[in-house]
């Protein structure tokens, strides 16, 4: 599928991807005020999770990200400051895609917007 969002885990701390990494994606409904789960998902062994929206079901609006960071370092034998991240993000113009990756330590973390795999 080609999917219009895609996003990827880097676990920069061992300088591998983070496989196996829960992901879900929720739309903010602005009249109610309440996240809608649209989709989960699980980070390959290269740390993508495509797949996540197809164009069909995507629309402008407010999104969110949410990384299960405590259980992927758990898997490790690790443990982590962070029991999760929430990447909270505004989607206006349906006809670009957008790769949105997350690097990731026990104790920190960072997010950006590539202009990868467009």
């Amino acid at each position: 599928m080609d999917s219009p969002l895609v996003t990827h885990v880097q676990n920069t701390a061992d300088g591998v991807p983070a496989a196996r990494m829960a992901i879900s994606l929720h739309r903010l409904d602005s009249q109610m005020a309440i996240w809608n789960l649209i989709t989960t998902g699980t980070t390959d062994e290269n740390g993508y999770c495509p797949g996540l929206i197809s164009r069909q079901d995507f629309a402008t609006g407010m999104y969110k990200l949410r990384f299960e960071t405590g259980q992927y370092w758990e898997s490790l034998g690790q443990t982590s400051f962070y029991p999760y991240v929430e990447i909270v993000f505004t989607i206006t113009d349906l006809d670009q895609k957008f790769h949105v990756p997350l690097h990731l330590s026990r104790y920190t973390y960072s997010v950006y917007r590539c202009s990868c795999r467009q």
